[in-house]
């Protein structure tokens, strides 16, 4: 990939070429942000759009002071933020909670229950069930593989902020699994 001074320079003097290299570069770790946090693609791909449109609106303002991907990526997450507030969306959890009660009420279907049982489906529903501040951190962190100081400056909080939500996202997140794995497999 071309360094990042290079390409917003040539991204300034209009050369489409070298955003297109941008947006091919970074466009999986935008949809991937905004999937994870609106679990809904065709929301994720409009959201996704505006994101870059806005990176080219804006690139003038990039100034080095963090990697190109941790500024794109603060832009992802308040494009997502601004846009769920705006539709005020009810949450994933909210979503989660109903496909979840919805198949404890189907019991007589096998399907249903070898899903129920599925590791993967209590782990989704169970970062879903987090406080959304902290469901943030955490997918950022552990999906995203952004570190601390660039989720701090994503998320625009201290770095000392960003670690304590991210311990206390795990602290919660065992204790669900914890007890719903001791409800479910007993």
């Amino acid at each position: 990939m071309l360094e990042e001074k290079h390409v917003v320079s040539l991204v300034l003097e209009g050369n489409q070429a070298a955003f297109k290299s941008l947006v091919k570069q970074y466009e999986r770790m935008v949809f991937y942000i905004v999937y994870k946090l609106t679990d809904n693609p065709d929301i994720a791909k409009d959201i996704a759009q505006e994101v870059f449109i806005k990176v080219y609106r804006n690139i003038s303002k990039f100034k080095f002071e963090s990697k190109l991907s941790t500024w794109i990526g603060k832009i992802t997450y308040s494009e997502t933020v601004n846009y769920l507030k705006k539709e005020n969306r009810y949450t994933t959890a909210d979503r989660l909670d109903e496909i979840h009660a919805t198949t404890l009420k189907s019991d007589d279907n096998p399907f249903d229950n070898t899903h129920k049982n599925d590791i993967s489906f209590h782990l989704k529903n169970a970062i879903a069930r987090l406080p959304e501040h902290y469901r943030r951190v955490l997918v950022l962190y552990h999906l995203d593989e952004f570190d601390y100081k660039e989720i701090g400056d994503i998320c625009q909080m201290p770095e000392g902020t960003v670690k304590n939500y991210i311990f206390r996202a795990r602290k919660l997140l065992k204790e669900d699994l914890e007890l719903n794995f001791k409800e479910e497999w007993v």
